[in-house]
């Protein structure tokens, strides 16, 4: 595998992403209008991830990044979800937002880095991330994506967006070619997107990833519940054909 980082700043930024290496991020986010959706809670949450053995939280929020920032030192990955009437981009959409982040603690912030028109130059969000002393994950959904990113200065890709685009691979389960892809164009990724199993993250390491972020399967109950009474609906496990 590649260095993880290829970084100008002397600080001890790198080490943050070497310290994620090999290991598990939990993101501890809850969708709008869950019982859950509460800074307190995602920092419970985040406290509890930790207690298991994460090396790093991904998170959503100014709220949640300084409720999870006062409970624990592990490094977060921020984020933030905005609609917009102008712009199909949704992850962390302006500089604006990524700035505050860092300043609130993230060391990495997580910006969509799609090609689809955006309301400013991602190479210029990336510029103002660097400045305010955090790295950026830029979330991708084909490979074509990642390139330009990393191209633009982003510190690594995650796959969180493949199958969010229109013209990336719609599919249930996580999109291993485009994890093979990055691994043999030797550009850092982190795996994110479907992977609902410990299974499917120890399949992502042998992928290439330099770590793993599992979010629904971990922190979203309501979500999981939902997989199961889904399950039991199927026709088959009552025999039937």
């Amino acid at each position: 595998m590649p260095p993880l980082l290829q970084h100008s700043d002397d600080s001890l930024l790198p080490g943050v992403l070497q310290a994620l290496r090999g290991r598990l991020v939990v993101s501890c986010q809850a969708n709008p209008g869950s019982p859950l959706r509460h800074p307190a809670i995602m920092a419970a949450m985040a406290q509890a991830a930790e207690r298991g053995g994460a090396a790093g939280i991904r998170l959503q929020g100014f709220d949640d990044a300084a409720a999870i920032r006062a409970v624990t030192a592990l490094p977060l990955i921020g984020l933030t979800k905005t609609d917009r009437p102008d712009t199909a981009i949704y992850i962390t959409p302006t500089s604006a937002e990524a700035v505050r982040l860092a300043d609130l603690g993230c060391e990495i912030v997580a910006i969509d880095a799609t090609l689809r028109p955006r309301p400013e130059p991602f190479a210029e969000m990336v510029a103002r991330v660097h400045a305010a002393g955090a790295l950026v994950m830029a979330d991708i959904s084909t490979l074509e994506e990642a390139r330009q990113a990393m191209q633009d200065g982003a510190d690594l890709v995650s796959t969180t967006l493949s199958g969010y685009t229109p013209y990336s691979r719609q599919q249930e389960g996580p999109d291993w070619e485009l994890m093979r892809d990055l691994h043999a164009q030797q550009l850092p990724f982190a795996a994110e997107g479907r992977l609902s199993t410990p299974q499917d993250a120890a399949q992502a390491m042998a992928h290439g990833a330099a770590f793993v972020v599992i979010g629904s399967a971990i922190t979203r109950p309501d979500v999981v519940t939902g997989w199961y009474v889904n399950a039991l609906k199927e026709p088959s496990r009552t025999g039937e054909s």
